[in-house]
């Protein structure tokens, strides 16, 4: 068969005519009536703004053959009800200053007008104080009495009855309802002080009973809103951040990175109380979570950004989900550091990665640190303050505790010895990473706390450990260096000693001393005090290997991260070393005071908690 031929657009042709208001309200239709979700996020955002406290949405066929939103907010006057249904008629702006501040969800006035040119649309409201209530209906020119207590109720039925061709792009009656189930729980997320319910086909598939109406529980009715949303699971696992700088205001929750999804289905932004899908933003989430976050895993968050409307616009796209910001900068270095101190805490004060290795266990206890049990315990809504690690928490003060609790000689010698060894278990117990007990096949190490047994991944936490030290004396230009007493030379590649030679200063900056002794073999002199037990081979190679793909510049800043990651990789203790007892209790001290030791530098969990709970309930003790 002769392959199709595609024809080149033709010239238009006749003279200039203006479109009929019919065609020009369908052709409006296109840009806001993309699909039944959309029309249920117009009425929604209506009902939001009219002031209402309950929302009712009944659907049928995924939206397509109904889609009957009922609120009970202020209401439309009986004469206004056919300027409601004119295009870019509305009462929310009035002027130029009014779109620079915009406070509402809506206000371009034409949503209601492109739904009624591709829909029959029935729009009934009773205007506060009004004696009746009206109705109209698309195609009338005056409306009729009608009854209705409070409110508004719009029906939009048989969506694209009269553009066929566009209601042959709709999908499947489940995937319409899905997306219109979608725009629902964003309005619940962001309005939590709403009494909203949601039927299919004549069935409640979801219901959320307002939780707060005072501003300043507005936060804590978040956490709750969220949790009936997306799950407990999700609520209790999460890290709760409350920043502010500024005019500027970032809450809301944010998933354990040890915990991220494969697909992106739980991430929701919302700016001023409207849900977007910002560049800015969505940057600046990668740019926090990339230390921490495991390969192509996606972190699940709902997040809140307030600022000043007038920083802020929102006329960017007829669909409102696209921002533009004043200041991006200010905004993206907000975002990114405020999401930055939430993970950044040690193991200490995150919350543990509770392990089920078995279907047996059912853990019935919240881990410490989350989001329920700090709401619980001091509110929702406090200033986050960068984790300092305790004084009895530091290596270099309990190491000496721990070696002299595991040696035999000064435990048998005296019974001060023996109180001193009982007062170092007790400590050890107390911290948050426990007492180390044993290592299991030369890579895990296991410990017992309070809560019951820790299981660490030595070489996984060690790598973090080493990548935070070698980030902080990068910073801080203060990177120690360690000379070699025998020069490491290895032979080397001539794209090496090319490196080698032009990047000088970068190494040492570093902490590197790498220098040529012959057309093909290079010497190690000097390594970072950090990374002094490292194969100084290997370690020279990553290093020369990326100077050599990227220019010292970008090593030194873009890919920054990733060279000392890669640093750290060599430096971290390896799988099969056997640790004694005080080098395996000062790791987990050095955990406990390390940013960001539950994960490795890929993302991989370091450690995970098994409470004395789900230990008995795999033996089934008790039962």
């Amino acid at each position: 068969s002769k392959p199709r031929q595609i024809r080149p657009t033709q010239p238009a042709t006749g003279s200039i005519a203006k479109l009929p208001e019919k065609l020009i309200d369908q052709i409006a239709a296109g840009e806001v009536v993309e699909r039944p979700a959309s029309v249920v996020k117009e009425l929604l955002e209506n009902a939001l703004d009219a002031g209402s406290r309950k929302i009712e949405l009944k659907l049928e066929a995924g939206g397509v053959k109904l889609i009957r939103v009922a609120d009970d907010g202020r209401g439309i006057a009986a004469d206004e009800l056919p300027l409601a249904l004119a295009r870019h008629a509305t009462s929310k702006i009035t002027s130029l200053h009014d779109l620079e501040h915009v406070a509402t969800l809506g206000f371009r006035g034409e949503a209601l007008a492109s739904i009624a040119s591709v829909a029959r649309l029935a729009l009934t409201s009773r205007r506060t104080g009004a004696a009746h209530a009206a109705k109209l209906e698309g195609g009338q020119s005056a409306p009729e009495p009608a009854a209705l207590a409070q409110g508004t109720v719009v029906e939009v039925a048989d969506l694209y009855y009269n553009t066929p061709a566009r209601r042959k792009f709709l999908k499947s009656e489940g995937t319409e309802y899905g997306h219109c189930d979608a725009v629902f729980a964003r309005m619940a997320l962001a309005r939590p002080d709403l009494t909203l319910t949601l039927a299919h086909n004549g069935r409640v598939t979801r219901h959320y009973v307002a939780t707060a109406t005072e501003p300043t529980h507005q936060a804590r009715a978040h956490v709750r809103r969220i949790a009936d949303v997306l799950g407990e699971e999700f609520a209790e696992s999460a890290r709760v951040i409350d920043e502010e700088a500024g005019p500027l205001r970032l809450y809301g929750l944010i998933g354990d990175p040890a915990l991220a999804r494969g697909q992106r289905d739980q991430q929701y932004f919302f700016v001023n109380g409207r849900f977007v899908r910002d560049k800015v933003l969505a940057h600046a989430l990668r740019a926090a979570y990339a230390d921490v976050l495991h390969h192509e895993r996606h972190p699940a968050y709902v997040l809140f950004l307030v600022l000043p409307p007038d920083r802020v616009d929102v006329n960017v796209h007829p669909a409102k989900t696209e921002v533009r910001f004043r200041e991006q900068q200010g905004v993206h270095q907000f975002v990114f550091h405020a999401l930055t101190r939430a993970l950044a805490p040690s193991v200490a004060h995150a919350p543990a990665h509770e392990a089920t290795p078995s279907d047996v266990i059912r853990s019935d206890t919240l881990p410490a640190g989350n989001a329920f049990s700090s709401m619980r315990q001091q509110g929702f809504g406090t200033q986050f303050s960068p984790f300092r690690p305790d004084s009895e928490h530091r290596a270099a003060q309990t190491q000496a505790a721990y070696y002299a609790f595991v040696n035999p000689n000064t435990a048998s010698t005296s019974t001060s010895s023996a109180a001193d060894s009982t007062a170092s278990t007790k400590q050890a117990d107390d911290a948050p990473m426990g007492q180390a007990l044993a290592q299991l096949h030369g890579i895990y190490i296991l410990a017992q706390n309070r809560a019951g047994l820790v299981l660490v991944d030595m070489h996984a936490a060690h790598e973090r450990i080493v990548y935070e030290g070698l980030k902080t004396a990068l910073d801080t230009r203060s990177v120690a260096v360690q000379q070699l007493l025998i020069p490491v030379a290895f032979a080397a590649e001539a794209h090496e000693i090319a490196a080698a030679e032009e990047h000088q200063e970068a190494l040492q900056a570093l902490g590197f001393e790498v220098v040529p002794i012959s057309p093909t073999a290079l010497a190690v002199r000097a390594l970072p005090a950090l990374l002094a037990d490292a194969d100084a081979r290997a370690l020279a190679s990553a290093v020369l290997h990326d100077l050599a793909d990227f220019s010292a510049t970008r090593v030194l800043t873009e890919h920054r991260d990733e060279l000392l990651s890669t640093m750290a990789c060599h430096a971290a203790v390896r799988a099969n070393r056997r640790l004694s007892l005080p080098e395996m209790d000062a790791l987990l001290r050095q955990m406990e005071a390390t940013e960001r030791s539950g994960q490795c530098n890929h993302g991989r969990p370091t450690w995970f908690q098994m409470s004395m709970g789900d230990l008995d309930r795999l033996f089934m003790r008790g039962q």
